[in-house]
């Protein structure tokens, strides 16, 4: 993934984290985004069970494969599989709306 790709992204998706979690619960949730190689790995951090407990969820993975966002879903296991029912698309804006309303994706 060329820079202004990767500054496209971190673009975005700072924008849809800022709109995504209201104010009052930015203490308590929060997502976070990594980038390795061609992947945008989405996470959601909020407490744990146990008081001063944080944990780190999954919530998808984007893929850049020949030029089109793939979205992938994480198991017990911590393998992650390409969802067949969220087609490729050259658009990581169309990908990311589309995680957001599938229910799959939230807890």
């Amino acid at each position: 993934m060329d820079a202004f790709t990767k500054r496209r992204i971190e673009k975005i998706l700072d924008q849809y984290i800022d709109k995504k979690i209201p104010k009052h619960l930015r203490a308590e949730i929060q997502i976070h985004y990594k980038f390795r190689g061609n992947a945008v790995t989405l996470t959601q951090e909020r407490p744990g069970y146990l008081p001063g407990n944080r944990l780190e969820l999954p919530i998808a993975q984007f893929r850049l494969e020949e030029e089109e966002w793939k979205v992938y879903w994480k198991d017990s296991r911590d393998k992650w599989h390409f969802i067949d029912d969220i087609p490729p698309s050259s658009s990581f804006e169309t990908q990311l709306k589309n995680v957001d309303e599938n229910g799959i994706f939230w807890a």
